[in-house]
């Protein structure tokens, strides 16, 4: 296989010949430069499970997680060649892909990540219990650059609510920053999205537990006819300490996308080497049982969208005619 090799000012990857002993015979390494977001949040948790999962099923590749600012500082990077893939959420990856004040991205899909339900948690003795029950409180609604302020302003759009006029919108430097403020009542909610992520499943497993609030089905049908591309998702029962009921809301895909000039054949190589490591990425991390290849071809808007070498494995094993 060849190597990545890549050399861009001041950043990035060198991708290069990078010795190792297995058995006595040498290896080269292909490194990987892979962005993820900041600190305590899904994206790190996430991405570095994937690397080291990775990393265990072949010797040959060095895949190195980064954080960045998160999914609107990751597309840019990718595009600039200073990541080789990164984390990206679904609405941020749908803009780009659509054009949407932008011009379309050239990027390309090498994996869907998990499907991101998109909910608000508030401490369980609080007296929020809708949506529009948090109209005028402060929220927590993400990190900055991060793809999570993304999805509820097209949610709240979709309920007539603008985030920064109806809200008093609070963003994070750090995701990781958000449960506190919560708790200590700086916010009245966080909003947050998927099964596992790290800040719902602070609060919950706070003395002071947790509530969950997200679109109820009069208002998920409401969103859809403005929004269609979200979709409806379920997080199930037990997903969250003393969660004991399944919660229907709305989301989107997040996709670990590729720079275009990502070689075919390490694309090609790095698919093979994740469709092999779904079982053991799944008992790692909740969150990645989703990460499958079905779920790649279903979850990508396009089939042209996913890159060229991974389609070329998805074709061998039959999941894409």
């Amino acid at each position: 296989m060849n190597i990545v090799r890549v050399v861009c000012a001041g950043v990035m990857l060198l991708a290069g010949s990078v010795a190792a002993q297995e058995g006595g015979k040498a290896i080269q390494k292909t490194t990987i430069s892979l962005g993820t977001a900041t600190p305590g949040g899904g994206f790190p948790l996430y991405g570095n499970a994937f690397a080291e999962i990775m990393n265990e099923a072949d010797p040959s590749l060095a895949i190195g997680p980064r954080n960045t600012k998160g999914s609107n500082e990751n597309i840019p990077l990718l595009e600039a060649s200073n990541l080789d893939i990164a984390l990206v959420a679904g609405e941020p990856s749908y803009e780009a892909f659509m054009g949407i004040g932008r011009p379309p991205t050239r990027l390309k899909i090498l994996t869907a990540m998990y499907s991101s339900p998109g909910m608000f948690v508030v401490r369980a003795d609080s007296p929020f219990k809708t949506i529009h029950d948090l109209v005028g409180q402060p929220v927590a609604f993400g990190a900055k650059g991060s793809g999570l302020p993304i999805l509820s302003r097209y949610i709240l759009d979709g309920l007539g609510l603008k985030q920064d006029e109806d809200f008093k919108s609070l963003y994070l430097d750090r995701a990781g920053d958000g449960p506190a403020m919560v708790l200590d009542g700086r916010a009245a909610a966080l909003w947050g999205a998927g099964i596992g992520w790290p800040g719902f499943a602070a609060v919950a497993a706070s003395p002071t537990g947790a509530r969950f609030i997200a679109p109820d089905a009069d208002e998920i049908a409401r969103i859809r006819s403005k929004h269609s591309f979200l979709k409806p998702l379920t997080v199930p029962a037990g997903s969250y300490p003393n969660q004991n009921d399944a919660i229907n809301a709305l989301g989107s895909w997040s996709f670990i996308l590729a720079r275009e000039s990502l070689p075919d054949d390490v694309a090609y190589h790095l698919a093979k080497t994740l469709h092999g490591a779904e079982g053991v990425f799944c008992k790692k991390l909740a969150q990645a049982c989703e990460t499958t290849a079905a779920n790649t071809v279903a979850a990508a808007p396009n089939v042209e969208l996913i890159h060229p070498g991974v389609l070329k494995y998805l074709r061998e094993i039959g999941v894409v005619k």
